[in-house]
């Protein structure tokens, strides 16, 4: 099976002002979509006929390394990030609210620990809260990696690589991190910790 740049969960010019279409022109038509070609043209050029039949996750735990692997994994990385932002951000409710104040004390120090460690990725990555058994965490990870690979559920990711912030925030980090907060779907990261 081929596979497809996936849909935005909302129109490209919807972000604005705090991520602009500008960015996601780049940022997912280019960037996300030339990881969606570049997947499909390794998995058509190998010999290996079990890959042309694997979903994403399997390819990412088979695969775990190499250009294969970076493709598939930035695909659903990508794909990931988007579905943890919408229009105007929302607030936890619910379990990932209690378990935010469990783990970290409130949900500003979350904000403020996940935005420190976000600011430490050094060149590309990306920064993650995760469910790993029944306790949550912030982890860092380089380049395409994921928490998939070490058994962690995903809940939030904010993506580091430059081309994420560059066009809207030039170098300025901590700018492109309040705006990942204006936007930031903690709705959506309550739907994964209840799975």
């Amino acid at each position: 099976m081929a596979f497809t740049l996936p849909e935005l969960p909302y129109p490209r010019d919807a972000l604005a002002p705090h991520m602009s279409r500008e960015t996601l022109d780049y940022h997912y038509g280019k960037h996300h979509n030339t990881y969606v070609t570049k997947a499909n043209d390794a998995i058509k050029n190998t010999a290996d006929a079990s890959l042309s039949n694997a979903d994403l996750p399997e390819l990412i735990t088979r695969e775990r390394d190499g250009f294969l692997f970076n493709q598939a994994a930035q695909i659903w990385n990508h794909t990931f990030f988007w579905h943890c932002l919408t229009p105007g951000g929302s607030a936890p409710s619910g379990e990932l609210a209690r378990e935010l104040d469990r783990h970290f004390g409130s949900l500003e120090a979350f904000k403020q620990q996940f935005s420190d460690a976000a600011q430490k990725v050094f060149g590309a990555g990306w920064t993650w809260l995760v469910a790993d058994g029944d306790t949550l965490k912030i982890v860092n990870t380089p380049n395409a990696q994921n928490p998939l690979l070490e058994g962690q559920t995903p809940l939030l990711t904010v993506d580091m690589w430059e081309h994420a912030y560059y066009i809207d925030h030039r170098n300025a980090k901590p700018d492109f991190l309040e705006s990942f907060w204006a936007l930031a779907d903690f709705g959506a990261a309550a739907r994964r910790l209840d799975e």
